[in-house]
């Protein structure tokens, strides 16, 4: 993504963001200030990060992310940022901070999932109302990532779907990887220490290969 390019999206989300208060209406300085916090996760995301950025272990992005969004990420799991979903872009910030920042701040530990399902019933609120379709289509990724990460095997056929979105083909390719595992498992086996949960012989065996971890 060129810099021209980030500037662009990120003026393009303020943009948004600040017109949706508009026609809300409401407290207009609070829902200002409530679209600012969202805005400034989906800037960070999209605009001010490249997109090998999303998918890479380090530590030192990490630390950004708790430094700057650590209070974000404290404030969704208990539920106090219900406030961004009025629109499509701000549940895709909270998605974003719930189902990604979470496995940022907390990688390697027990913690990275524990904003799982919260985040995928936000996901699946959004896809039930049509809110999804209402974003780019590499914006529209990170709404559909909690299914990915799920371990239900009815939310990985879901999931399918929904990544078959023209656009998303690399995407689809590793839910396919994840719901081979669910398939075969029920659960990602490597999860399973960090769990605390015992792994069968075959899960053993399978966890000495490559590509059995995400």
């Amino acid at each position: 993504m060129t810099i021209t390019r980030r500037r662009v999206l990120a003026a393009s989300l303020a943009g948004v963001l600040v017109g949706s208060t508009a026609a809300l209406g409401g407290d207009a300085p609070a829902a200002a200030a409530a679209d600012a916090d969202a805005d400034a996760v989906l800037r960070f995301w999209f605009a001010e990060l490249e997109p090998r950025d999303w998918w890479r272990n380090d530590p030192e992005l990490d630390r950004r992310i708790q430094s700057r969004f650590g209070g974000s990420l404290e404030a969704a799991a208990r539920g106090a940022l219900a406030h961004w979903r009025t629109t499509p872009r701000g549940r895709l910030a909270e998605i974003i901070v719930l189902d990604q920042f979470t496995r940022n701040i907390h990688r390697d530990s027990a913690a990275a999932f524990a904003n799982d399902a919260l985040a995928l019933r936000l996901a699946e609120e959004a896809v039930a109302a049509g809110a999804d379709l209402k974003l780019p289509v590499e914006e529209r990724r990170f709404v559909y990532m909690p299914y990915m990460h799920s371990e239900s095997a009815a939310v990985h056929e879901t999931a399918m779907r929904l990544f078959a979105t023209p656009g998303l083909e690399t995407n689809l390719e590793f839910e396919r990887r994840h719901k081979a595992i669910i398939d075969r498992f029920g659960r990602f086996p490597h999860r399973n220490a960090l769990l605390g949960r015992p792994s069968t012989a075959e899960e053993i065996e399978f966890l000495k290969q490559p590509g059995s971890s995400f």
